[in-house]
């Protein structure tokens, strides 16, 4: 017998605060992966067999979140795996690749800022993909954001330029990680009917699963096994990578959208960029200037009134 479900008024008294507090712990723990990465460069391993390590260590984890997601339910069907075999590939195998490749050349700042576009690409695809329209305060949104990104990559091009560094690395890497930004959008265009058909973790876990294999299959290709032999801070590096900002996040986000809705969760994450800055001036001693602090405004707010309007 169904349990009755819990009237409006109910509903309406339960505390929203854990649902804010999971939600900024996601966004906090997803923009620690950056961090993490870019320790890990320090002692000398390649983005290749970086990935590998954090995709073995958390493949268990999406094998269990698969398993509990998908209790008591259908098997997939041939049309299942094929969505889930597509949304892998694109949205956690490439766009994590492009993502590490693109930290060995960028800053963890700029790198989250132009993740955190994905919103603007997902529009944009809508537009091309779909004819969907866009409204003007939309496009203006869009610029304002751009915007922000540009500043703090024409201000990073600079600090290279004048430390005998290589502006054409900064451009490289933004590349790299403007591709895996892309890459997730389209993830993020086709997995609303999965997610109907599957729910968000099932979904998630066996998308994760794919692209763990992909990851490992991908280094079997391309690097020997010696490759594998790494300083024993990578391996705890990669381990804290898959736990604590690949896996935790996942959990947290979706219970905060549980709680308070995809919009509010969303707004909660904007947090994201800003504790990326953070950490970065303090564990990685990266520059904080006032240009760093007006691209991520610029960002910020572009953001903040795109979601405005998609409301």
């Amino acid at each position: 017998m169904s349990q009755p479900e819990a009237s409006p008024d109910s509903a309406s008294r339960q505390p929203r605060w854990p649902g804010f507090l999971l939600a900024g712990a996601g966004a906090v723990a997803f923009s620690g992966k950056a961090i993490i990465v870019k320790l890990a460069y320090r002692h000398g391993v390649d983005a290749i067999t970086l990935i590998t390590y954090r995709m073995l260590f958390a493949l268990p984890l999406f094998v269990l979140l698969a398993a509990v997601a998908g209790r008591g339910r259908a098997a997939l069907t041939r049309r299942d795996w094929v969505g889930v075999l597509g949304l892998g590939f694109s949205g956690y195998y490439l766009a994590s690749t492009l993502d590490f490749i693109g930290l060995q050349f960028i800053s963890a700042g700029l790198e989250r800022l132009i993740l955190y576009l994905s919103p603007t690409l997902v529009l944009g695809l809508g537009v091309v993909l779909f004819k969907r329209r866009v409204r003007a305060a939309q496009v203006m949104a869009l610029g304002v954001s751009y915007c922000g990104v540009l500043v703090v990559f024409g201000h990073e091009a600079l600090l290279q330029a004048a430390t005998a560094g290589s502006a054409a690395n900064v451009a490289l890497g933004a590349l790299f990680v403007f591709a895996s930004t892309l890459s997730y959008a389209v993830y993020l265009i086709y997995s609303g009917e999965e997610v109907k058909r599957l729910g968000a973790l099932r979904l998630t876990g066996w998308a994760s699963i794919v692209a763990c294999l992909l990851c490992l299959a991908q280094f079997v290709v391309l690097r020997p096994v010696a490759a594998l032999i790494v300083a024993p801070e990578v391996l705890w590096l990669s381990l804290l990578n898959a736990t604590l900002c690949t896996f935790a996040p996942i959990l947290l986000v979706m219970m905060a959208i549980e709680r308070i809705g995809a919009v509010h969760t969303t707004q909660v994450g904007m947090i994201g960029p800003l504790s990326t800055i953070l950490m970065g001036v303090l564990i990685l001693g990266e520059p904080f200037t006032a240009w760093v602090l007006a691209g991520t405004a610029l960002v910020l707010l572009g953001i903040w009134l795109l979601a405005q309007r998609m409301r």
